[in-house]
């Protein structure tokens, strides 16, 4: 009798990483968003944005090879993701089928994977290395609020905007339980075994990226006892670039052969292959790659052998073998990856651009940002003062979290609004109503209006001059 084969598992686990993100374009004295005729035909951006990428990958479309629809998939089902609550917000309003599809992606995959897909984000998108340790406590409640507001678990993760990092950082971020962070690999400095040794010095290109690494935070001075750290992914850089500047999303199958080209056969363990991007790439500024993205996921990797999975169930698979230190900048505030430099782009004229006409320069930055941080610490006194009247602790209130969740106050305030227009209009229905009010009305006479040359005859309502 003919052996049955044995079963074997998959050759490695990819996940695709997709960071969700717009900021907040409401005016914000009627907390609506006002027409931006750069969006036409659309109404504002984040209309446009959600109709091009974030309803198609709810319900993203796999064809044939003759355009026939063979399934439709929820790719966020599929996908690790986060969304910036200040977006999250705007579809739970404006698109609340889509953000119901986010939702239910995350229970799916909690259920299928042992832990959900979706990671949360420091609140409003703030350099978290350049921020005061009150504003980057603030930030990273705040995210962690709204994210267990929305998906109803707490976050074992959390996006840093623009993978922005320090080990101030990943201190608070520890503090607040998060278990690891992405990052890009031009962000590691040196790695060596977990058992100690001695340190290799990598690069954005020699970095391995198949495996997650363990960063131990400084201890103070005099400090005993066991070292905190945070585990760290580094995705792919090569393929992350391929992706949001090049054409890979174009052909799923290219897409699906040049992120799986990172795996290397015979390994003893298991390697994880990564790529993180703007999830804005799957869809707007790429078009139709939500449909590259849903073919890749459903029908191109499976075919290779390669499983789908997020990193914090690979996590559990594959804990770290390997420590790495980071790259902190050139002026050691910290790294990001949009900024070789390391945090400049945000503070000073670091060379970092986006183009522009000969001679122009960033040198605008440093009198902004030091502005932005002059009125930031005036607003932090009159809130502490003022606050007093109103708060026991205003900065533990600001802090924690408890008393205040932005998102959840925007609901209840518009809720509170929707009540006061259905009294207003309850109020005026009764006014007109035949016999109300129930008083005597006041008799009007209306005269001729008094014509302009004997008004000025009249004299002052105040008396004589």
């Amino acid at each position: 009798m003919d052996q049955l084969p044995a079963k074997t598992g998959p050759l490695g686990y990819v996940v695709i990483h997709g960071h969700f993100y717009q900021p907040p374009r409401e005016n914000p004295w009627i907390e609506q968003i006002e027409v931006e005729t750069s969006a036409h035909p659309y109404h504002d951006w984040n209309t446009r944005i959600n109709a091009e990428c974030y309803s198609p990958n709810a319900a993203a479309r796999i064809y044939d090879g003759q355009r026939r629809i063979l399934d439709i998939i929820n790719n966020y089902e599929h996908i690790s993701f986060n969304f910036g609550p200040t977006l999250i917000s705007w579809l739970a309003a404006m698109a609340p089928a889509t953000y119901g599809k986010i939702l239910e992606a995350d229970r799916r995959s909690l259920t299928a994977l042992g832990h959900g897909n979706a990671i949360a984000q420091a609140y409003s998108h703030a350099i978290l290395p350049l921020c005061r340790a009150r504003d980057r406590e603030t930030q990273i409640v705040w995210g962690l609020k709204d994210f267990e507001q929305r998906f109803q678990r707490p976050a074992a993760a959390m996006w840093l905007p623009e993978t922005a990092v320090n080990y101030p950082t990943l201190a608070a971020l520890a503090d607040h339980g998060m278990k690891f962070v992405i990052l890009s690999p031009y962000q590691a400095r040196r790695v060596r075994p977990l058992t100690g040794g001695d340190w290799t010095l990598v690069t954005g290109q020699s970095l391995d990226s198949t495996q997650p690494y363990r960063c131990f935070l400084p201890q103070a001075p005099g400090e005993t006892g066991k070292r905190r750290y945070l585990d760290v992914f580094f995705y792919n850089g090569n393929v992350a670039a391929d992706l949001s500047f090049g054409d890979l999303l174009s052909d799923s199958y290219r897409f699906a052969g040049r992120l799986v080209e990172g795996f290397t056969a015979g390994r003893p363990r298991l390697q994880l292959l990564s790529v993180a991007t703007d999830g804005e790439n799957y869809g707007h500024h790429k078009k139709f790659g939500d449909l590259a993205l849903a073919h890749a996921l459903s029908l191109v990797l499976p075919q290779k052998g390669f499983q789908l999975t997020n990193y914090a169930a690979f996590l559990e698979m594959s804990p770290p073998a390997r420590e790495v230190e980071l790259y902190l900048g050139q002026e050691g505030e910290g790294s990001s990856w949009s900024c070789a430099h390391g945090v400049g782009r945000w503070k000073e004229n670091c060379g970092c651009s986006t183009g522009g006409q000969p001679g122009w320069n960033q040198r605008w930055r440093t009198p902004l940002r030091e502005a932005l941080d002059f009125l930031n610490e005036r607003l932090a006194q009159i809130f502490a003062e003022k606050g007093q009247q109103y708060l026991q602790d205003p900065r533990a209130a600001q802090g924690s979290g408890k008393y205040f969740c932005p998102s959840a106050a925007k609901i209840r305030a518009r809720r509170s609004l929707k009540k006061s227009k259905a009294s207003l209009r309850g109020a005026r229905q009764r006014w007109f109503q035949p016999g109300w009010p129930p008083v005597e009305q006041p008799q009007f006479s209306f005269q001729r209006p008094t014509p302009w040359a004997q008004l000025q005859e009249l004299p002052s309502p105040s008396g004589p001059k």
